[in-house]
C-alpha cells in the first residue's frame, strides 16, 4: 500500500510539474517501498502532452483516401484522436501489446491479402485482448458465438478458437474477402464489421450512397473508421502524438514449441506438469482451452503451445507413456 501511494504522487508530480507519466522499473519500485523519500529516476518511456498533429492530405485507409474536403469528417476522426491520444494509460499498454501481437497478426494478413491496416481494426476490437463484450463476442476479432463456425471456428465447452489469436485471425480474413466481395471497398468492409454486411447494405439502399464517409449511421458504427484510423496515425507516429516509448519497455514475442494432440486429455493440470509448467501457465498460452480436460472422441489435431524455455525433452518418456494412454 505504502509503495502505491508514493507512485501515486510521483505520478501527479509529473502531471503538474513535467507534463508528462514517466515509467519506472522494477528496482526504482522496490527503492520507493523501502525508503518512500528516494525519487527514483524517470526511465525509458514517457508521455509528452503534445497538441495531435496529422496530416490530412496523406489519410487513407487501406489505400482508399479518406475525403479530406469534407469537415465533419476530419473532425470525426480528430474527435478520435484527441480522445486517444490523452487516454494516455489506455493507448501506452495497448502499444507495448502491439509489439507482442503485430508479429502475429500481420503476416496473417498478408499472406490473405488484406491490407494490413486491418490490423488497427483489431485493437478497436478488443484493444488486443481476449476481450468478451457485453453481447457475447469475444476474443481479438469479437466473433459472436452463433457467428464463428462459419469461419471455421470451432467453439464448445471446452474449446473455443476464439480465443485462438491464429486462428481467429485467419477466420477475419474470410469474413474480409466476403465483405470486400459484396462492396468492393475496404472501408466499407470495416464498417460491415461493426454494423453487420446486411445493416451496411441496408443503408446503401435507403441513402442511395456508396461510400461509409456518405452515410449517416448509428454512432458506433459512425465513430468505427475513424477510430480505426486514429490508432493508425498514432502507432505510425507515435512520437508527434506525445508518446516516447523505448523498445525495451514493448512487451517481447514469446517463443514456444507445439505440441500435437490427437487423443483426449482427461486432467490438463497433469498434462500441464508433464510438461514442466503451471496450469496457470498452460492456460495463458492456450486460453482456447476453456476446461481442465479436453475431450476428442474424434481423434482432432489440437497443437498445444508450450513455452520455449520449458526444456521438456528430458520428460519424452513419461510424455510419449501418457500419449500412448
Amino acid at each position: 500500500m505504502k509503495s502505491i501511494h508514493s507512485l501515486f504522487i510521483l505520478l501527479g508530480a509529473g502531471f503538474s510539474v513535467a507534463g508528462s507519466i514517466m515509467l519506472f522499473n522494477s528496482s526504482e519500485l522496490k527503492k520507493m517501498d523501502d525508503n518512500p523519500s528516494v525519487v527514483p529516476n524517470a526511465v525509458q518511456s514517457s508521455f509528452s502532452f503534445n497538441t495531435p498533429v496529422w496530416n490530412i492530405h496523406t489519410l487513407n485507409f487501406a489505400g482508399e483516401k479518406v475525403p479530406t474536403d469534407d469537415p465533419e469528417v476530419i473532425e470525426r476522426i480528430d474527435r478520435e484522436v484527441v480522445f486517444n491520444t490523452f487516454r494516455t494509460s489506455y493507448s501506452i499498454l495497448i502499444y507495448k501489446r502491439a509489439a507482442r501481437w503485430f508479429p502475429v497478426i500481420e503476416p496473417i494478413l498478408k499472406s490473405q491479402d488484406i491490407p494490413d491496416d486491418f490490423k488497427y481494426l483489431c485493437i478497436t476490437e478488443s484493444e488486443l485482448t481476449n476481450a468478451v463484450s457485453p453481447a457475447g463476442a469475444s476474443g481479438f476479432w469479437q466473433f459472436m458465438k452463433t457467428t464463428a463456425p462459419s469461419y471455421g471456428l470451432e467453439v464448445n465447452d471446452e474449446v473455443d478458437e476464439r480465443y485462438d489469436v491464429e486462428k481467429a485471425t485467419y477466420a477475419a480474413c474470410k469474413y474480409f474477402k466476403d465483405a470486400y466481395k459484396k462492396f468492393g471497398s475496404w472501408t466499407l468492409v470495416a464498417a460491415s464489421y461493426n454494423m453487420g454486411m446486411g445493416g451496411v447494405q441496408n443503408k446503401i439502399n435507403e441513402q442511395k450512397v456508396n461510400s461509409y464517409y456518405d452515410l449517416y449511421l448509428n454512432t458506433e458504427t459512425h465513430r468505427y473508421v475513424a477510430r480505426i484510423l486514429a490508432f493508425k496515425l498514432m502507432f505510425e507516429n507515435p512520437s508527434k502524438f506525445g508518446y516516447h516509448i523505448k523498445n525495451n519497455d514493448l512487451y517481447p514475442v514469446l517463443p514456444y514449441k507445439e505440441i500435437e494432440v490427437t487423443n483426449s486429455i482427461p486432467d490438463l493440470v497433469a498434462f500441464a506438469q508433464l510438461h514442466n509448467i503451471s496450469y496457470k501457465t498452460l492456460k495463458l498460452w492456450n486460453p482456447w482451452l476453456r476446461k481442465n480436460s479436453l475431450t476428442n472422441t474424434k481423434r482432432k489435431s489440437y497443437k498445444i503451445r508450450i513455452p520455449n524455455s520449458v526444456n521438456y525433452e528430458k520428460e519424452q518418456s513419461k510424455i510419449n507413456m501418457y500419449y500412448a494412454q
